[in-house]
């Protein structure tokens, strides 16, 4: 049989086929990985936010049972109040314990801030909450029909470079500004407690508005139909 014989300048494409072939795979496999990476991130935004939600929805519930929170929410009241607008650096437990003990309402609403703020701390990483007055309801002539609250935590990703893209999708949250009818921005109460909270490097935030209600008892004294509301 006549063998064939090979220019010397083909010997080593084989080998070159198979190394760009790996080089091509490996790339491939890459991006995957990438993008896999950028889904488990997004997840477990995903999973913060969702945690930010039901602990807000938690403070919310508990001043649906409070009898007289209404009334305690105004901070100029001299009593204790569930709006705690800075971020507590260490947390100081209330000397009554109402899940043991009878409580006053003032009482009750500084356990209240106090259990909320620490199940915040053991929920999200480095977590930690304010809860604010809103424009036109700092209790001295406002309705104190409102709260804000603003929940933030530390994310495990890489920090944004970029000083637009920071300003959009880090900080563009802003609790100190309230825009009123006329589409203009006014300062917001609780400003100075919350000018540098969400902007704090590496940290994200959620904000969120509860309403206040009051519990009323219905009285059919003289034939007419009346309602007492705490705090009303």
């Amino acid at each position: 049989m006549q063998q064939l014989n090979r220019s010397p300048r083909q010997r080593g494409i084989t080998l070159i086929e198979s190394l760009v072939a790996i080089v091509v795979a490996a790339l491939g496999i890459l991006g995957v990985v990438g993008v896999q990476m950028r889904t488990l991130s997004d997840t477990q935004t995903t999973v913060r936010r969702a945690q930010a939600i039901r602990l807000i929805e938690d403070l919310s519930e508990r001043l649906k049972v409070h009898p007289n929170a209404l009334n305690a929410v105004n901070p100029t009241s001299g009593a204790a109040s569930y709006v705690g607008d800075t971020w507590a650096s260490a947390l100081t437990e209330p000397g009554t314990k109402c899940d043991a003990a009878k409580c006053t309402p003032a009482q009750l609403a500084a356990y209240d801030l106090w259990a909320w703020r620490k199940l915040v701390r053991d929920t999200l990483p480095a977590g930690d909450g304010a809860v604010f007055l809103t424009e036109g309801e700092d209790g001295a002539t406002g309705n104190q029909r409102q709260l804000g609250v603003m929940l933030r935590w530390r994310e495990n990703e890489r920090g944004i470079a970029n000083d637009d893209d920071k300003k959009k999708y880090k900080e563009n949250i802003d609790a100190t500004q309230a825009q009123k009818s006329d589409g203009t921005f006014t300062s917001g109460t609780g400003k100075a407690a919350l000018d540098n909270g969400c902007g704090a490097a590496g940290f994200t935030c959620h904000l969120q508005y509860i309403p206040i209600s009051a519990r009323c008892a219905p009285d059919f004294w003289g034939g007419q139909t009346w309602h007492f509301c705490a705090g009303a």
